[in-house]
């Protein structure tokens, strides 16, 4: 496979974390701190059903703008409606901007979009996505389409959509624990990383959760984050990723069993996936914010361990799966609501 900030590279652990790398294991193998008996065995869903229809119609919305890759009107205006949505959800919204340097040098309009459900709870949970799109499809298996945009369905816009289902549900069902409050944020300039056909530094991808994990607010110490990455694709399951143990070992653990809880085991498999360098890398080492990385893992694709459609022009509504939407967002929902 090739570099990215989540493609496969053998010095990941060896020579510390490279922005931009990951290093796969055998996903039938078993990390040593994971092998106890694991709790919460038993399915015992709670909170509000998650509406799958209802995220795979904000999947649709966002890609209705077009690829939103940095510097675009169709980027713009569809920050706009994710910030839009998230007040209509009854969250209080920020953006948080900056100018960012590509690896090419190329200066990106960099929008975080944070929305705070419950701002007034001390106790606080981070949930995270990237929004921004791939503006080069280069891991598409025909060449002339390297230099095309990818539209994200999956890879950008699912994650979002997830959220902003979840947001909707908080605000309707309103018995999340009261003392609990939820972040979404939405990282921008994710996936303006260097294309396959250029030679990577390792160090130009996830530039928008980089710059937030330097400038969180002071004092801002959720219990823990989940990032979701890739959360909609046909065929996806999710394997434990291997960074995620390293930074946040007993969050993994609470993740996966929530998904059996809420009877989506099968689409998280006890097994380990990798190491993959992400958006929650940043949030680890730069906020100190223990956070766990559910990323689609497909250990049998000759295309790509991300799935046949990563970085192609297939990326595309026609592409995704609400059944997939629906495990990663009940299991979500199971996490918050069972926080105390």
């Amino acid at each position: 496979m090739t570099k990215k900030m989540k493609i496969i590279l053998g010095l990941v652990v060896a020579a510390g974390v490279v922005a931009g790398a990951i290093s796969y294991k055998n996903a039938n193998t078993t990390s040593p701190e994971i092998q106890e008996v694991e709790e919460a065995e038993k399915l015992n869903p709670v909170g509000p059903a998650f509406n799958a229809d209802s995220a795979l119609a904000y999947c649709a919305a966002q890609c209705d703008f077009g690829p939103r890759v940095m510097n675009s009107e169709a980027h713009d205006k569809c920050g706009e409606w994710i910030v839009s949505k998230f007040k209509q959800f009854g969250c209080e919204v920020e953006t948080q901007k900056a100018d960012l340097k590509g690896y090419d040098g190329t200066i990106l309009k960099n929008t975080n979009i944070i929305a705070h459900y419950n701002p007034k709870a001390e106790n606080r949970i981070l949930l995270c996505a990237h929004w921004d799109s791939r503006p080069w499809a280069d891991n598409d298996p025909d060449s002339t389409n390297w230099r095309k945009p990818v539209m994200g369905a999956n890879d950008g816009a699912s994650g979002v959509a997830v959220m902003l289902e979840i947001a909707r549900q908080l605000q309707a069902d309103k018995k999340l624990n009261p003392n609990i409050g939820v972040d979404f944020v939405c990282f921008d300039t994710e996936d303006w990383g260097t294309p396959q056909y250029v030679q990577d530094d390792g160090d130009t991808w996830a530039l928008g959760a980089q710059y937030w994990s330097e400038n969180k607010p002071e004092g801002y110490n959720p219990r823990f984050g989940i990032l979701l990455d890739m959360v909609g694709g046909q065929g996806a399951k999710f394997y434990r990723e291997g960074m995620s143990m390293q930074y946040a070992g007993g969050i993994v653990k609470k993740v996966w069993a929530a998904a059996r809880q809420a009877g989506f085991g099968s689409y998280f498999p006890k097994s380990d996936g990798g190491m993959i360098t992400d958006d929650h890398i940043p949030v680890n080492e730069k906020a100190k914010i223990p956070t766990v990385d559910v990323i689609a893992y497909y250990p049998d694709c000759q295309q790509s361990s991300f799935g046949p459609t990563w970085h192609t022009v297939s990326d595309d509504m026609a592409h995704l799966d609400k059944n997939v939407l629906k495990a990663v967002g009940q299991t979500v929902i199971q996490v918050l609501y069972t926080e105390e």
